[in-house]
């Protein structure tokens, strides 16, 4: 007899569970991972503006995660956004394999340190840098100041599309844990 493969559970939350779990005046963080840089963003404490904060250069996980640890702290965060870089196609390739990969690793760092884990919802970033540049673009900003803020830009776009999503829709259920309708 076969035996049925565990399935395992996610380790993102439903975006409006994500919400309902925040405290008063606790913010989100949405992030760009990229291969080279952060993008980092945050709402207000109404959870209806992202506003671009940062570009962290990578350099090593643990450089990272610290730094991000202290803007979480500095900004009183209570949940993520992290945008996943799902293919075209919807599917899942490599690079979103590495972000998960990275949110674990982050999340055991902070079990480590004996602190709570910052839950996480994954949100589909497809064409989040393309909307970003275009609109760059549009503003007619310079080379040199498209690529100093990109990626804190793409950071914001998708934590407003999050926001966005629970605002417009709020009804749980509505969505699956990509911040996308469920077929």
């Amino acid at each position: 007899m076969a035996r049925k493969k565990k399935k395992k559970a996610p380790i993102d939350i439903p975006l409006h569970d994500l919400i309902a779990g925040l405290k008063p005046g606790e913010r989100l963080m949405g992030l760009d991972l990229g291969t080279k840089t952060i993008g980092v963003a945050v709402s207000d404490t109404g959870r209806m503006i992202a506003s671009a904060v940062e570009t962290i250069q990578r350099k090593k996980f643990s450089l990272d995660a610290e730094r991000m640890m202290v803007l979480c702290k500095e900004h009183n965060v209570g949940g993520f956004i992290l945008g996943m870089p799902l293919n075209m196609d919807g599917s899942e390739g490599p690079r979103a394999q590495a972000t998960r990969d990275f949110y674990l690793s982050l999340r055991d760092l902070w079990r480590e340190r004996e602190t709570d884990p910052i839950p996480v919802t994954f949100w589909d970033e497809r064409l989040s840098t393309v909307a970003v540049t275009r609109t760059l673009l549009d503003a007619d900003t310079s080379r040199a100041r498209r690529d100093e803020v990109v990626d804190k830009m793409a950071a914001s776009y998708i934590l407003q599309g999050a926001l966005d999503r629970a605002r417009l829709a709020p009804d749980r259920g509505t969505e699956d844990n990509d911040g996308q309708p469920e077929d």
